[in-house]
């Protein structure tokens, strides 16, 4: 009887641990998220993207870094994250 205890404590503490370890693998999807995510979080103006709002609460368009020539370019969209940012992203983060 105190084995069966003993196995049960030691496998709940095992499978415990084993949980607590494994990390989510995020999609690519995800990662494209949360690059884009990153991107305009660290844009210092209130416009990085076209479809952001302003101070004022109206939409930046065409006055959005993202669609002025030069300067930030922030990543806004999907199509603009590359295979190569997102094979970064895993690398950096361990996902």
């Amino acid at each position: 009887m105190k084995r069966v205890v003993r196995f049960s404590i030691l496998f709940l503490a095992l499978s415990a641990t084993w949980g607590q370890t494994k990390k989510a693998t995020k999609t690519d999807a995800e990662i494209k998220q949360a690059i884009i995510d990153e991107s305009i979080a660290s844009y210092r103006g209130s416009c990085p993207c076209p479809y952001s709002t302003d101070r004022a609460g109206r939409k930046c368009g065409a006055r959005s870094a993202y669609s002025r020539p030069g300067g930030a370019t922030p990543v806004c969209y999907e199509k603009d994250v590359t295979q190569k940012m997102v094979d970064d992203y895993r690398k950096r983060t361990g996902q």
